[in-house]
């Protein structure tokens, strides 16, 4: 029996060719976004004790209960907002799956969305399994800002959607007030939906607050929140997420979840539960990345790129084009076989693949990795 490939432009994403490269050649691994260290031991200790305690079965389809009045306690300390535990709040098998079933619940065939490039991966291969079209607006380069502009002229009578990320992967721009503002009058004038992927919520630097799109009263009607245990504990490999939406978006949320994933983990859901009950547990997470950030940029000033500190999320981009016109996705193989560390080129965020040479290092990783990471960086040649 022959297939017709729903997605046939897409082949193994470059996270896992990289990640892959490195294992291959004994690379230090800086490319894939997950953290190069165990979650908090406390944490871990819950997991084990709400195994023995018999929480095995399957979990409720929208979150046990206590987590998700626990994610409102949250959410109202940080932002001032509740949401209704019952029906505004559900909790989900990662960021992934929430963004999944978001679009899924929204886009009917030939709707357009607004995708701002350069975008994660994930984004426009679900946009067209649903039968959207994605419609690319280039962010600003090189600080990833939004072009207001750009993005009024690209929104039509067939624009359902716009894809937002904030903290942003790969840039690591973090969304100011303007920027809530510019979008919530754009999508009030043209009664647009949002979906915000905002894993890395408590991920930003230099004092700067995440803004998340539900503290925007226009925005908090019309929005899809999706957010991440897994970034903001380094849990990445339980994929617990959340998905924060009103009423009525989360009902037929909910619709769409139940049959992709229908329940998550419960251990893991009860020991959140219990371990987000103290702020500090994710409070003090943005001191604890901008200290790797800040040594990371220390030992790339010792390098011939070019960068600007990220803002926020555990990414930094760095510029070679003032150096040499080699392909970033060439660089980046040749930097993993040849001096030992893997990264990832950008190209591959942009639906043409368009170079602006440019690579991505995740420095969520430990500081003796970080070290030893930037001495191989620190001897390349061009």
């Amino acid at each position: 029996m022959l297939i017709e490939s729903k997605l046939p432009d897409v082949g193994t994403t470059i996270f896992t060719i990289m990640s892959k490269m490195a294992a291959d050649h004994q690379a230090i691994n800086l490319s894939q976004g997950y953290p190069g260290f165990n979650a908090p031991q406390g944490l871990l200790d819950l997991v084990t004790k709400h195994m023995n305690l018999g929480n095995n079965q399957y979990a409720p389809m929208s979150g046990i209960p206590l987590l998700r009045e626990r994610i409102r306690e949250k959410v109202r300390l940080e932002t001032g907002f509740s949401y209704d535990a019952e029906s505004e709040i559900t909790v989900v098998s990662g960021a992934t799956e929430a963004i999944y079933s978001a679009i899924t619940t929204v886009i009917q065939p030939d709707d357009e969305v607004i995708v701002l490039e350069p975008a994660y991966d994930l984004y426009v291969p679900v946009i067209k399994l649903c039968g959207g079209i994605p419609v690319f607006v280039s962010l600003n380069m090189p600080d990833f800002s939004v072009d207001w502009e750009k993005v009024n002229a690209a929104v039509t009578e067939k624009t359902r959607l716009i894809m937002v990320n904030t903290p942003h992967n790969p840039g690591g721009y973090v969304w100011t007030q303007d920027d809530l503002n510019q979008l919530g009058a754009l999508v009030e004038s043209r009664n647009l939906l949002v979906i915000s992927d905002e894993v890395y919520e408590h991920i930003t630097f230099d004092g700067r607050a995440h803004l998340s799109l539900m503290t925007h009263p226009v925005l908090r009607e019309k929005t899809f929140v999706c957010c991440s245990f897994g970034k903001t504990f380094h849990v990445t490999g339980w994929k617990v997420g959340y998905c924060l939406a009103p009423k009525e978006l989360t009902a037929e949320f909910r619709k769409v979840h139940q049959f992709v994933t229908f329940s998550t983990p419960t251990p893991f859901q009860f020991a959140l539960a219990e371990y987000i009950q103290d702020p500090k547990a994710y409070q003090t997470l943005s001191d604890f990345y901008q200290k790797k950030r800040d040594l990371f940029c220390q030992g790339l000033k010792s390098t011939q790129f070019e960068f600007t500190p990220a803002q926020g999320s555990f990414f930094q981009l760095v510029s070679y084009g003032h150096l040499s016109q080699e392909p970033d996705l060439e660089l980046a193989k040749r930097m993993t076989i040849d001096y030992g560390v893997a990264c990832i080129p950008i190209s591959v965020f942009f639906h043409d693949k368009k170079d602006h040479h440019i690579l991505r290092f995740c420095f969520a990783k430990s500081d003796e990795d970080l070290t030893k990471a930037l001495n191989k960086i620190q001897s390349l040649v061009f």
